[in-house]
Parts: C-alpha cells; sequence; structure tokens
C-alpha cells in the first residue's frame, strides 16, 4: 500500500473514530497510536502542547519523551513561531534541535490550531532514518491534525 493510501485509512479511521467525540485530548491520544503503529519509520509519535507559555508533552507514542521544550529552541517551537509545518531531513543540521532521543534522526512538526485558530500545540514525529519526512506527510498529517478541532 502507498504511503498516501496509508495516510487515506488512517484518516478514515480517526474520522469514524471521533465521530461523536469533542474531548482533544482522547483525540489526539487516538491519533499516536494509529499513526505510530500503522506508519513504517515513525519512532517517535505525540503532541507537545502549550500551557502558560510553556510547551509541555502531551499524549504520545514512543521512548520517554522531553517533558518541556525550551522556549523558541528547536523544531517543534520552529513549528510554533512560524505558524506552519516544518520538516527536518536531518536533525543534526538544524540549529538548536533539542535532542530528546540520539536516535532520533529526522523529524516533523505539525501545528495544531483550535476553533479559533490560535496555536494550541504541534504534532512531533521523529523518525530514526534520515530525510524519512516528505510533503505527502505533511499534507496528510495537517489534514489528520485537523481533525482534532472539528
Amino acid at each position: 500500500m502507498s504511503k498516501e493510501n496509508k495516510y487515506l485509512r488512517i484518516k478514515s479511521q480517526v474520522e469514524d473514530l471521533i465521530a461523536e467525540i469533542d474531548n482533544p485530548l482522547s483525540i489526539m491520544a487516538t491519533i499516536n497510536a494509529l499513526l505510530h503503529h500503522k506508519m513504517s519509520g515513525f519512532f517517535w509519535t505525540g503532541f507537545y502542547l502549550l500551557d502558560n507559555g510553556d510547551l509541555m508533552v502531551g499524549p504520545y507514542q514512543g521512548t520517554l519523551a522531553c517533558i518541556r521544550l525550551q522556549k523558541d529552541t528547536g523544531v517543534c517551537w520552529s513549528g510554533i513561531n512560524r505558524r506552519e509545518s516544518v520538516i527536518v531531513p536531518d536533525v543534526e543540521k538544524f540549529d538548536g534541535h533539542i535532542a530528546c532521543s540520539s536516535l532520533s534522526r529526522s523529524e516533523i512538526v505539525v501545528p495544531v490550531f483550535n476553533k479559533s485558530d490560535d496555536i494550541v500545540g504541534v504534532l512531533d514525529v521523529d523518525s530514526k532514518e534520515i530525510d524519512h519526512f516528505d510533503d505527502i506527510d505533511r499534507k496528510y498529517l495537517e489534514e489528520i491534525v485537523h481533525l482534532i478541532y472539528h
């Protein structure tokens, strides 16, 4: 199955599972589980959420996470500050990268917007492979994250 078809299937599953759910944390946890276990190469899959100006770990799947990310540092804060998704082909070449795990080699971060178009956090996915993420990942992860505040 192509990567695009996997994403379409996951998106459909998320839509079915959350049809009558209005709890963002539960939706995030469900999205994490589906993505982490159904997409090859997803080493760490999770959300970081803004909490009084701090970026704190939320629901995730994978190895132990950094609990708080230093303000305006790293890929997650870059996605928040730019208000757009960020793909990093090689995290060792990203100035200010926060290494919660030395096994992470590439990363994608997708901002999470609430219904008022305020950023409430980010979806952060790491891979052990260099250059694992592309525009297909960006497109479908953005669509899936948009379902949180449906």
